[in-house]
């Protein structure tokens, strides 16, 4: 898989969790792809300081990258 098909395959993986994130008031933005295994996200809105946040990063947005990309060992959230 290409640089290129990896951030394609991730951007649809956020297509899918965006409705869910926006519902809350929140947003999520593709930072980077580092070395096509490790994805850095920026949460956003209310989102932000969210008590939950780290258990939406890798129980809703890192499973879901990881069904679209299996390659990819993690995703960061930058803050």
């Amino acid at each position: 898989m290409t640089s290129e098909e990896v951030r394609t395959k991730v951007e649809k993986a956020l297509e899918e969790i965006r409705p869910f994130l926006q519902s809350d008031g929140g947003d999520i933005s593709l930072v980077s792809i580092d070395n096509d295994t490790s994805v850095k996200v920026k949460l956003e809105g209310a989102c932000v300081g969210c008590s939950v946040n780290q258990m939406t990063l890798k129980s809703g947005v890192e499973l879901t990258i990881k069904k679209y990309v299996p390659q990819i060992e993690e995703v960061i959230n930058i803050e």
